[in-house]
C-alpha cells in the first residue's frame, strides 16, 4: 500500500475527516516514499553513478494536526531496507555518546566519522519532534546534518516549530543559524497548521479531572487514552511501556504511546523522584494520565511536595493532564502544614482544565 492509499483509506473509513493540509503532506510523503523505493546502483556501477538522495521533509505544525499520524503512514509504507525512526532527543544523546567515543581516539574532527557510521547504517532517518533546547546540540547540528545529507541520508522530521524558531533565544544562537539555513535549503519545509486540533478534538467534552478514584474514573481515562492514541481496544492488554533514562536512573512508564503516558500517583509521587524526572516526562509527553491521586495532608507532605513539582513541570510545558483523584483540586489539600504552598498548584490545576489551556501546543 502507498502512503496516499493508506491515508485515503482512513478518510474513507471515517477515522479521519478531510483536511487539505494533511492531504498535501500525505501526497508529498507519498512521492518521497516512491523515490526511496527506487533501487540504488550497487557494485562496480555504483562508483560511476552520482544520483543524489531524495530531498527530505521538515513537517511542522501545532499539536494535534496529524504530524505523528502522517509519519506513521509514511514510515510503515516506505520500502527502504535501511530506515530508522527515533525521537530527536534520543538520537542526539546517541550522537553525543558516539562523538565522545571518537574523541577518545584522538584522530581529528569526531563529527565526520560519526556521520559516516550513521550513513552506513541508515538511508532514511525519520525524527519525531525535532526540538533543540541546549547549547551542545546546537553547536554540532549544522556540521552533523551537512555531513549526513552529503553522505546520501534522506531526513524526514516533524516539529512543533518552523525552522526559524528552533533554539529561539538560545545561548550563542548565532552559531546555530547555519543549521537553520541547511534545513531550509536542503529539506522541503511543509507547514501543517490547519484550524483543527484533532488531539483536542478527540477529547471531546471529557472532564480532565475525575472524582472519585474508582472503576468509573478508570474506565473513562482508559477510553480517553485509546481515543488519543488511536489504539485498538482489542489490544488493550498489550499497550506498550517505555523506560526513560534520567541522570543515570531509569524511570519506567507503564503505558506509553504516541506522546501519551499513563502513571499512578504512587509511582510518580510516592517514590523518591525529583524535578529532573518530572521535566523529562513533561518534555517527552504531550499528555499525561495520572490515576490514584489521594487526599493530601501533612502526613504525606513529601508526596504532596513531589506532586507540586510534577504539576509545575507539566504546566510549564503545556502538557495536558487527565487525572483521577479523591477530591477536586480546591479540596485536595484542605488544611495543615503545607496548605499555603499548595495554593499555586490548585490555581494551575484549575487552569489546566480550561479550554484555553487544552488548546495550547506542547512546549
Amino acid at each position: 500500500m502507498t502512503v496516499l492509499q493508506a491515508y485515503n483509506a482512513l478518510i474513507a473509513s471515517g477515522e479521519l475527516r478531510p483536511d487539505p493540509a494533511q492531504a498535501a503532506a500525505a501526497a508529498r510523503l507519498d512521492t518521497l516514499a516512491q523515490q526511496l523505493a527506487q533501487p540504488q546502483p550497487t557494485g562496480f556501477f555504483a562508483r560511476f553513478t552520482s544520483k543524489p538522495a531524495p530531498c527530505g521533509l521538515y513537517l511542522w505544525g501545532g499539536v494535534g494536526r496529524g504530524k505523528s499520524m502522517l509519519m506513521d503512514l509514511f514510515y510503515a509504507n516506505a520500502a527502504v531496507a535501511k530506515k530508522r525512526r527515533v525521537h530527536f532527543g534520543e538520537f542526539m544523546l546517541e550522537v553525543h555518546a558516539r562523538i565522545a567515543n571518537e574523541r577518545r581516539k584522538e584522530v581529528g574532527d569526531p563529527i565526520a566519522p560519526v556521520a559516516a557510521h550513521i550513513a552506513e547504517e541508515t538511508r532514511l532517518l525519520a525524527f519525531d519532534e525535532m526540538m533543540v533546547t541546549n547549547s551542545p546540540d546546537a553547536m554540532i547540528l549544522s556540521r552533523l546534518f551537512t555531513a549526513l545529507l552529503g553522505a546520501g541520508v534522506t531526513i524526514v522530521t516533524t516539529s512543533n516549530r518552523p525552522p526559524s524558531d528552533l533554539y529561539k533565544n538560545g545561548l550563542n544562537r548565532e552559531h546555530f543559524l547555519p543549521f537553520i539555513a541547511t534545513i531550509e535549503r536542503q529539506l522541503d519545509v511543509l507547514p501543517l497548521n490547519g484550524p483543527v486540533d484533532y488531539r483536542r478534538d478527540r477529547l471531546g467534552q471529557q472532564d480532565t479531572w475525575l472524582v472519585p478514584n474508582g472503576p468509573e474514573a478508570t474506565a473513562q481515562l482508559s477510553a480517553a487514552f485509546f481515543r488519543l492514541t488511536d489504539f485498538s481496544t482489542d489490544d488493550k492488554e498489550h499497550v506498550p511501556s517505555e523506560d526513560l533514562e534520567v541522570q543515570g536512573r531509569t524511570l519506567h512508564v507503564p503505558k506509553s504511546l504516541k506522546g501519551v503516558a499513563v502513571f499512578s500517583f504512587k509511582r510518580l509521587c510516592g517514590e523518591a523522584r525529583g524535578v529532573a524526572d518530572y521535566l523529562a516526562i513533561a518534555r517527552k509527553f504531550h499528555t499525561v494520565i495520572l490515576v490514584g491521586i489521594p487526599q493530601l495532608t501533612p502526613d504525606n507532605r513529601n508526596e504532596a511536595a513531589r506532586f507540586v513539582a510534577l504539576i509545575d513541570a507539566l504546566y510549564e510545558h503545556k502538557v495536558k493532564l487527565l487525572a483521577a483523584a479523591d477530591a477536586q483540586p480546591d479540596a485536595l489539600y484542605e488544611t495543615g502544614d503545607g496548605r499555603f504552598e499548595f495554593d499555586r498548584t490548585i490555581s494551575r490545576l484549575e487552569e489546566m482544565r480550561s479550554e484555553e489551556y487544552l488548546s495550547e501546543g506542547h512546549l
